[in-house]
């Protein structure tokens, strides 16, 4: 990692294989090494998800029978992995994902001010 790349910090889920298969897994590592540099991924690759809160994004890497999500947001000196979930059945992201996701967030955000929450 160069001094100039934001570290990944994982509060949830992992990227292995199985379940992802060597190619998902590759290219996920591709796309997160990206980020890691400060670049911006595009749709279809990337959507903002503003109802998990800003700077908050769905990655999507497709795989052989799935495509992954991986729930992401880009703090200033860090991209922090809230969720790694395969296909979707809609187009909406659950609420319940949401949900989740929005306090591993708050939980992320108050850590890292120094005011630790309860889970």
């Amino acid at each position: 990692m160069h001094k100039a790349d934001k570290p990944l910090v994982w509060l949830h889920g992992e990227i292995k294989t199985p379940p992802f298969s060597a190619v998902a897994r590759v290219e996920a590592g591709v796309l997160l090494r990206r980020l890691q540099r400060g670049e911006s991924i595009p749709l279809p690759l990337s959507r903002p998800l503003p109802s998990i809160g800003k700077a908050c994004h769905e990655l999507r890497v497709q795989d052989a029978t799935r495509t992954w999500r991986i729930v992401y947001f880009l703090d200033t000196d860090a991209v922090v992995i809230l969720d790694v979930l395969f296909g979707k059945t809609t187009r909406r992201t659950p609420t319940s994902v949401i949900d989740i996701c929005n306090k591993r967030l708050r939980r992320y955000i108050a850590a890292v001010a120094g005011k630790e929450t309860a889970p």
